[in-house]
């Protein structure tokens, strides 16, 4: 017996990846009897990954409300009532027997739609601090997949499994030769290594700070250093180590490979987005988070207090990390003791079954 099952989400890698990472539990899981369709946002970057990764997807055109006055706002109502629309008839057309949303545009139109038709919806909550569509949208979800502790502040507490955050590939503490992934990126032994890594597009603040801190280290790094600058600003900071000269520093626009970065790295400097913060904990690396200021209810700084609370993290606000940051990391990589202890103390908090977890709960709901 088929069983038809949308995922949605979609806007970024954290809310498209964990979809994939369940779409791929659930082939393993249910083989051909799974059936899946995927629903994203018209123009996102959903609509080129997921075809490419092999699965249908239905684009909505759903659109977010800018922050600055616009005149895309005055057409968000007509694309929202449009995206209801479309959902209602893609679930209907589909015989979806259940929704699973995992955040991003098109996730409130099609979990909206669905719970009004009484088709069964789960919600996969990345983040420590739930956002606003999801705390409404969780009043009629069957299920709440959570990775952190504390989301009854947000949720029907007999709704929610704490499942971690699904995870393609792995990046487990313990899986690569460290020697090898230093070899990759042309590193040695000789020298503790740092990595900071700002996302694929890039943080203006991170890598200001390692431009500052560079400039104070007369060409030659104390530490080697793993620099992942982001596309964006891949030709500025090319130019500036070729302007300045710094030796034991690798730099580059992306890293394909972060399961090699992270077996390198003896401590890691980063922003908190959710997956980010559940691939750290897997990979029970010592960390530094750097929270962007510039996202919804400020939840990457949420995310990473949620570690520090524990003490599996230290965290350096985004106004302080320019001149401060790496000095702390550096500072940090001499402190063994205290590398010793945030490694077990973030490896503890890791999740690896979490897309087999999630895939467990999506096939309950179908029963």
């Amino acid at each position: 017996m088929k069983r038809r099952i949308i995922l949605s989400g979609g806007g970024t890698g954290g809310h498209i990846y964990p979809a994939v990472a369940v779409a791929e539990a659930l082939r393993r899981r249910l083989g051909d009897e799974a059936e899946l369709l995927f629903v994203g946002a018209e123009g996102r970057m959903e609509m080129e990954k997921i075809p490419a990764l092999g699965y249908r997807i239905v684009g909505l055109p759903v659109a977010g409300l800018q922050r600055r006055l616009a005149a895309e706002n005055f057409a968000l109502p007509f694309k929202v009532l449009r995206s209801v629309r479309l959902a209602r008839r893609t679930v209907r057309d589909f015989g979806a027997d259940v929704v699973a949303g995992f955040g991003g545009y098109a996730s409130a139109p099609v979990l909206w739609a669905a719970q009004r038709m009484g088709v069964p919806t789960l919600i996969q909550e990345q983040n420590s601090y739930a956002g606003l569509t999801n705390r409404i949208l969780g009043r009629r979800a069957r299920r709440i997949c959570v990775a952190y502790e504390g989301m009854e502040r947000f949720f029907p507490a007999d709704r929610i499994v704490r499942t971690g955050n699904p995870l393609r590939g792995s990046v487990a503490a313990g899986t690569v030769d460290r020697t090898a992934a230093l070899r990759s990126f042309g590193l040695g032994a000789a020298l503790p290594t740092l990595l900071v890594v700002g996302g694929s597009l890039g943080t203006r603040t991170l890598n200001e700070a390692v431009r500052e801190w560079l400039l104070r280290q007369g060409g030659e790094a104390p530490v080697q250093l793993i620099w992942q600058t982001g596309r964006y600003y891949e030709a500025e900071m090319r130019r500036f180590l070729a302007d300045h000269p710094v030796r034991n520093v690798w730099q580059g626009p992306f890293i394909e490979r972060m399961d090699l970065a992270y077996a390198a790295a003896d401590a890691v400097v980063s922003r908190s987005g959710a997956c980010t913060v559940s691939e750290l904990c897997l990979a029970a690396k010592p960390t530094l988070f750097v929270p962007s200021p510039n996202v919804a209810e400020d939840h990457q700084t949420r995310n990473a207090e949620a570690l520090v609370a524990r003490g599996a993290a230290l965290l350096v606000p985004d106004a302080r990390a320019v001149g401060h940051v790496m000095d702390e990391a550096v500072a940090l990589l001499s402190d063994r003791a205290r590398l010793e202890s945030l490694g077990q103390a973030i490896g503890a908090l890791a999740a690896p079954r979490a897309a087999e977890q999630v895939a467990d709960e999506i096939v309950k709901l179908i029963g």
